[in-house]
């Protein structure tokens, strides 16, 4: 059984299925971008963390991951918190 681009997107109306259709291949794309973004900071931090440890220093610095847990709540409200804390996960591994 195939089904309609209205049944895919649970439009009424196929002028609704086609925005809905429009805009998620751009939040497709927009996802295809976050991702490359975050691989791209994820080589930004293990290079911050392997010249840390190579002078001496802790691989982690928690007084930086809390600005950055401040950057994200201020600039996305309360959900900003844990997004910003998986992407420390993310970057660092788990502590």
């Amino acid at each position: 059984m195939t089904l309609t681009t209205a049944e895919k997107t649970g439009a009424r109306t196929p002028e609704a299925a086609d925005v809905i259709t429009g805009a998620r291949e751009r939040v497709d794309a927009l996802d295809d971008r976050i991702i490359g973004l975050i691989q791209e900071r994820m080589a930004v931090s293990a290079v911050i963390q392997d010249a840390r440890i190579a002078s001496g220093g802790r691989r982690v610095s928690l007084s930086r991951e809390m600005e950055v847990l401040g950057h994200y709540s201020d600039a996305l409200g309360k959900p900003g918190t844990p997004l910003a804390m998986t992407l420390l996960e993310l970057c660092r591994g788990r502590i």
